[in-house]
């Protein structure tokens, strides 16, 4: 696939870039991208949440009416989550969510989502953007001539560049990320990926 790159007033550059097939071009195998899906969201859980069951409860075990002649069920103990103060029934308690795949099966998964945007004409390149100074409003202004002003972009870097990060971490619509760190989540939670020209050679490496 061929893709023209665009300089950061969104006007063409004249040149263009052979995107990898093996990786932008590939079927795209929609279950291995459900796992690595749902691996990366399992792994976002604190897994702290807890609740009091009736075990927990500090609370009398006395039978605290009688059984017969009361007009209402039978009731042995307040611990019961059926009464005010009881403890809950089968309440959530600390655990580990994390999930885990093999290497090859995360690589398959970015390779589909990348080939399933490309597919869909979702993926944009821009020549590498240098900021002198973190500027949210000059940052915001490149978005806007390459028409991302309000969609929700991902933009991918060979590396971490703090001048970028921070120019770009008070626009709700846009998400820095580094070549080598990109994930499926990522990939498929944006409308428009747009890859600076130097990080489809990070992507490569990374990726083959």
């Amino acid at each position: 696939m061929n893709l023209d790159i665009l300089n950061i007033s969104g006007k063409s550059t004249g040149r263009s870039i052979e995107l990898p097939e093996g990786i932008f071009g590939i079927e795209p195998n929609d279950h291995v991208i459900y796992l690595a899906v749902k691996e990366y969201l399992a792994n976002q859980r604190q897994g702290t949440s807890d609740s009091t069951e009736r075990g927990d409860v500090h609370r009398t075990t006395k039978k605290f009416k009688r059984q017969k002649g009361t007009g209402g069920a039978r009731a042995g103990s307040l611990k019961n989550p059926m009464f005010k103060g009881g403890g809950r029934a089968f309440g959530p308690h600390p655990r580990d969510y994390t999930q885990k795949l093999n290497k090859k099966v995360k690589v398959l998964a970015r390779k589909s989502a990348l080939s399933q945007l490309a597919s869909k004409g979702q993926i944009k390149i821009v020549e590498d953007i240098n900021l002198q100074a973190p500027k949210t409003k000059e940052f915001a202004g490149i978005l806007n001539n390459l028409g991302l002003a309000d969609v929700k972009t991902v933009i991918v870097t060979p590396a971490y560049n703090e001048i970028l990060y921070k120019s770009g971490r008070n626009i709700p619509q846009a998400n820095i990320r580094i070549a080598a760190d990109l994930n499926t989540y990522d990939i498929l939670n944006c409308k428009t990926l747009l890859l600076t020209e130097s990080s489809i050679q990070k992507i490569s490496e990374t990726l083959s």
